[in-house]
């Protein structure tokens, strides 16, 4: 299926640009379905996997991520490679792909997975919107925006595949934001004119050069640091040009620290109250029970992605009482969630895993790489502190039934969902398949 030609719009200057999936990469478009079979449809049948694998010895809890975003959406890795090479410097062995609003990334991922003996987990994430917590102004998982909620679906089609009503939506959800992001650069243009800052930039070119299918509002961060280490040559002549485009204020980060001058940009000029902030788009999000269809259209189990404690042990209102939020999770046929340990305490994160694994919760850990910071792929906690076994058994069995679900997905199976239920009273098999397809995966031979 095409896309549309290109929307008419305006930009600052009166000028018209166009905007929609017709100017993304030829190759990079959303793909409604590939032709390659799925990587997993080989594999011998359950039986068979799980007989095999009660003989296999030394059995060890692998290292696993299970989120983490590519360049398909904003990225701290150069590219999917990048990804996997530091994944296996470090011991790595279960990966997620979890982007923005796209599976254009599934096929190389699968590629390099083989390549690389590395299990790969595919997901994607949605920023939806639950009005009725907006109007309340309950935060639920985003401290910012009362009601925006990010949202995951866990072991997709691969290769991907959705009805058209679902591909319609998820185009759209792209055509809108890069609406957004391409009328972010034509007013930061008109701002940098008007205080004699003398950068331009091409929002087709940054999107070429930096971006997939999605332009996102980090990569005008990124775009905009290296046009001013391009600018200036020296630290001083840097600080001096930042100031200027701050208006005034200098700039806080080293001038060798990315993540943080990214962040400064973003925070001084793109976020609400910054010159070329552009306030999103109603038609920008879709509402949660939306997103979750189209999770459970595309194969996979919807999952939600839980912030915990954040700042100085700060919780959102949604999530200040994990027995409140166990019971409306519930009550959506929510029976997934997953955690970034990276940012939590490792006790107040201990006991909120404890507790939702013993309510029978599939839970699953990742590190997002979602910003300009390269960290490391291997999981830790806040401080740097590592998972203990318990926090890493429930990681992979929480990852054990997504892999046993792709299994079963890609030769035409029913998965861990029937309907739009879990099948909880099945737990335990789907981990001992899910184990199985793992370790077959890696396996050497």
């Amino acid at each position: 299926m095409e896309s549309p030609c290109p929307d008419k719009k305006q930009d600052t200057k009166g000028q018209p640009f166009s905007i929609s999936l017709c100017n993304l990469h030829p190759n990079n478009r959303i793909k409604k379905m590939a032709t390659n079979k799925s990587i997993f449809s080989s594999f011998p049948d359950s039986g068979e996997l799980m007989k095999w694998n009660e003989n296999q010895q030394g059995k060890t809890i692998p290292n696993i991520n299970g989120h983490i975003h590519t360049p398909h959406s904003f990225s701290a890795f150069e590219s999917i490679g990048q990804a996997f090479q530091l994944a296996k410097a470090e011991g790595v062995s279960v990966l997620g792909i979890n982007d923005f609003y796209t599976t254009d990334g599934y096929d190389e991922f699968a590629e390099l997975a083989v390549k690389n003996k590395i299990f790969p987990l595919f997901n994607i994430e949605f920023m939806a919107l639950q009005n009725n917590l907006q109007a309340a102004g309950i935060r639920v998982n985003d401290p910012s925006n009362p009601g925006r909620t990010y949202f995951s679906g866990k072991g997709l089609r691969q290769p991907a595949k959705m009805g058209d009503a679902s591909f319609k939506k998820v185009k759209d959800l792209q055509v809108e934001s890069n609406h957004q992001t391409f009328e972010m650069v034509a007013k930061l243009n008109a701002f940098l004119a008007e205080n004699a800052v003398d950068i331009n930039f091409d929002a087709f070119e940054v999107q070429k050069r930096l971006a997939k299918n999605l332009f996102r509002e980090r990569h005008i961060a990124q775009a905009i640091r290296i046009a001013v280490f391009d600018k200036a040559k020296s630290e001083s002549e840097r600080k001096d040009l930042f100031t200027k485009i701050f208006s005034g204020k200098e700039p806080k980060s080293k001038m060798d620290n990315v993540a943080g001058l990214e962040n400064e940009i973003r925070g001084n000029l793109l976020k609400a109250g910054g010159a070329a902030f552009v306030p999103e788009d109603p038609k920008a999000f879709l509402s949660l029970e939306e997103v979750m269809e189209i999770i459970i259209d595309a194969g996979g189990i919807p999952c939600y992605p839980v912030l915990l404690d954040f700042g100085n042990g700060n919780f959102t209102d949604y999530e200040a009482d994990k027995v409140v939020l166990l019971e409306t999770l519930k009550s959506k046929n929510v029976s997934s969630i997953e955690l970034i340990p990276g940012r939590n305490d490792f006790n107040i994160f201990k006991d909120f895993v404890k507790y939702f694994n013993q309510n029978g919760f599939v839970i699953m850990f990742g590190s997002e790489h979602n910003t300009p910071q390269l960290d490391p792929i291997k999981l830790s906690c806040r401080g740097s502190v590592d998972l203990d076994d318990e926090l890493k058994q429930i990681n992979y069995e929480g990852s054990a039934i997504i892999a046993a679900h792709q299994y079963l997905i890609a030769n035409g199976k029913e998965g861990y969902l029937s309907g739009k239920k879990a099948k909880t009273e099945e737990k335990e098999y789907f981990i001992e398949l899910g184990k199985a397809v793992i370790t077959k995966f890696i396996s050497p031979l």
